[in-house]
């Protein structure tokens, strides 16, 4: 039978069944997206069913920068042990790399993913977690296992074929397994597309996508060859290959060389001349030879695993669900993936809309609170396409100041040329190329960008505030710590009285709960704070951080980041984004917490 046909091979249609599956939630999808989405969903109680039309989680490691913005979601529910455990640790992240073959000589080189020297202190700031290398081939299986032993049912090879509303706003989808042909219905209250590029949940909901100009095509080699004879001096997970003074096959005019498993196992993606268009038929002995190139050494036994093609899109979705229909991670926000910003983005996508329909499905807010999901996040996917694709660009210089851009071989070995000569020409390409190497730190250092989500919603109260401070001046390098509401909660280490193993704040926030931190003088807040969790049956952490209180301010960071008063109060979505805060303590503070709750829960 094909599986794309209604028909089975004898040209009988498929079975049907009348049965339909009652369910409460229903994801199309299992990549990072769906899968993280049922995490965060069982860790509030919440379980459904999981489908893909794949046969199994992704044979091939797409995405696999894994930063600290989605580490902190997956430390939240226990999982970021397990992903350091399965994960290659930034030591092996060290630089990225220009260069003319694994094996040949370099052109230059940057740190990267934190390594950095300059930089370490902004990224220990930042967040308790650090930049690791997660290949999607071990991520999503991770995640699925988690997910399942909590209740959550997975099928591949498993079809969306659409969705129909009932009355009572539930949603009947049908289904085809595509083993057997037989098609049947699922009713559920919310449905989840989550399925990627060609989301069929998306189309149906005829949502508009903004789209801007590709910059083409670029094809995926997974290779085996063993080189860590090589890295010993080369450490890095990134290393850009070209040769300017030489020709090349016009589908392979430069290429990225990314580790997925140090030292043997590796991504070869190869972009093709631009002005070539897309229409290449490499043959296997072909794909071999430019492998064989790039790695520089062909007394190494190589063996090709695997090839696919992409296209390097920057498109958005308008807006991101409609009712009870929500879409996430690549369905609405596809781009390269330069600044490792893809599955990280998935995740938070995800993090962000769990807690919402936990507390929507338990009658704890109202249905509203949904629409929140697609005002914040919708802004956060712009920005991440927008950030990707001009990474991309980015690199342009660095090729045009190595001598890659001119079509002829002959200009082309006339630049390449001037970077060795003690002339005037010389010296301003070679500062030229350095000039165009630290641009590239916005995709490398892009902690500005990872970090820096500022949502404005229903669901964050603004009221009691004033203008918000403008971003930093590079709000793509430069992370900006602050509890305005709709940021997301400074990290600041913390301990015991007596000293034990120390504390992040953001782990004392989350947990399937709003949290509420003060200080000395603010136990009134603490009091507030038990009184309307009673009255709203919504579960409020409420810690004191300080001399003598629940925690200490060891290193003094936190009171240089709570920006309020020792007597005031931060209060903590479940997503650990700030909601509301108060500069100090306020008269009648328990009727002022429980109308600024009410407004976020949009009671």
């Amino acid at each position: 039978m094909d599986a794309s046909s209604p028909y089975l091979s004898n040209g009988d249609p498929p079975p049907q069944t009348d049965a339909i599956v009652e369910i409460d939630l229903l994801i199309i999808g299992t990549g990072p997206a769906g899968a993280s989405l049922a995490c965060f969903l069982a860790s509030h109680g919440l379980h459904g069913l999981l489908i893909s039309s794949a046969p199994g989680p992704s044979p091939t490691p797409r995405a696999h920068i894994t930063n600290p913005a989605a580490l902190e979601c997956l430390r939240d529910i226990g999982l970021e042990d397990e992903c350091l455990a399965l994960a290659t640790k930034g030591d092996c992240m060290t630089h990225t790399r220009w260069c003319r073959s694994m094996a040949g000589e370099e052109f230059a080189r940057i740190h990267s993913w934190g390594n950095d020297p300059a930089r370490v202190g902004d990224y220990a700031a930042a967040s308790p977690c650090r930049h690791v290398d997660l290949p999607q081939t071990l991520l999503e299986p991770l995640l699925l296992r988690w997910a399942g032993v909590r209740g959550w049912k997975c099928r591949f090879d498993t079809e969306f074929v659409g969705f129909e509303r009932e009355e009572g706003a539930t949603i009947v989808s049908r289904l085809k397994d595509t083993v057997t042909g037989l098609t049947y219905r699922v009713r559920s209250k919310y449905l989840f597309g989550c399925d990627g590029v060609r989301s069929q949940v998306l189309r149906q909901l005829e949502i508009p996508l903004v789209k801007k100009p590709g910059q083409g095509l670029a094809i995926n080699v997974l290779v085996k060859v063993d080189m860590s004879h090589l890295m010993k001096h080369r450490v890095g997970n990134l290393h850009w290959v070209m040769t300017p003074d030489e020709e090349t096959p016009d589908w392979a005019w430069v290429s990225i060389v990314r580790m997925v498993k140090p030292w043997h196992e590796w991504m070869f993606i190869l972009f093709p001349k631009p002005g070539t268009g897309v229409e290449f038929s490499p043959s296997p002995e072909e794909y071999l030879a430019v492998v064989n190139k790039i790695i520089g050494d062909e007394t190494l036994p190589v063996e090709i695993l695997d090839i696919s093609r992409w296209y390097i899109n920057e498109i958005v979705a308008e807006y991101y669900s409609k009712d009870n229909v929500f879409c996430l991670g690549d369905a609405v926000h596809r781009h390269p993936p330069i600044n490792g910003l893809g599955s990280n983005t998935c995740i938070q996508d995800a993090y962000n809309l769990a807690w919402k329909i936990a507390c929507t499905m338990a009658g704890k807010a109202s249905p509203r609170l949904l629409d929140t999901y697609s005002k914040e996040r919708q802004p956060v996917g712009h920005s991440v396409i927008t950030r990707a694709n001009q990474g991309l660009r980015d690199h342009v210089p660095v090729w045009d100041a190595l001598g890659m851009m001119d079509p002829s071989l002959s200009v082309r070995k006339q630049q390449f040329a001037e970077l060795s000569s003690a002339t005037p020409e010389g010296r301003k390409r070679r500062a030229r190329l350095q000039a165009a190497i630290e641009v590239t730190a916005h995709e490398f250092h892009g902690l500005g960008i990872e970090m820096n989500q500022r949502y404005e919603s229903s669901a964050v109260y603004l009221a009691d505030e004033g203008p918000r401070l403008p971003l930093p001046a590079d709000p793509v390098l430069e992370h900006q710590i602050t509890t305005y509401p709709g940021s997301r909660l400074p990290h600041a280490w913390l301990n015991t009285r007596i000293p034990g193993k120390r504390i992040s704040t953001i782990d004392l926030a989350g947990h399937g709960a709003f949290c509420l931190l003060t200080g000395i003088g603010g136990g009134a807040w603490k009091e507030a704070a038990l009184r309307v969790g009673r009255v709203l049956d919504v579960r409020i952490l409420c810690y004191s951080i300080g001399w003598c209180q629940d925690y200490e301010d060891v290193y003094g960071d936190w009171a240089q980041r709570r920006e309020v008063d020792e007597t005031g109060c931060i209060l903590i979505r479940p997503d650990r984004f700030v909601a509301w805060r108060s500069a100090d303590i306020v008269e009648g503070c328990g009727g002022k917490l429980l109308h600024v709750m009410r407004s976020v829960l949009t009671r």
